[in-house]
């Protein structure tokens, strides 16, 4: 199957549902590549990155659930790059 190599950004207004974003986070754990956050405390927010390596189907429904959340906004920016599974040696 192919992938995509992709990045969602988040901004965190209202900290109520981390929770929910990290176990939204944590289901996607085998395809990030990484995650950088930055608490930007003069405004009280926090920003999100995600590096993320998955098919296009799981990264949208995965930004979806993460933008529906309160005080969350996700926005996601795709590559051109389209990667298929490492192919194992036998």
């Amino acid at each position: 199957m192919e992938t995509r190599l992709a990045v969602i950004s988040i901004i965190v207004t209202d900290g109520d549902n981390i929770s929910r974003l990290n176990e939204l986070l944590h289901e996607a754990a085998p395809y990030i590549i990484g995650r950088m956050g930055i608490p930007y405390r003069k405004l009280g927010v926090s920003i999100i990155s995600v590096a993320i390596d998955a098919p296009q189907d799981l990264i949208s429904a995965v930004s979806g659930k993460i933008g529906k959340l309160p005080g969350i906004s996700a926005k996601t920016t795709y590559s051109n790059i389209i990667t298929a599974p490492e192919v194992k040696d036998e």
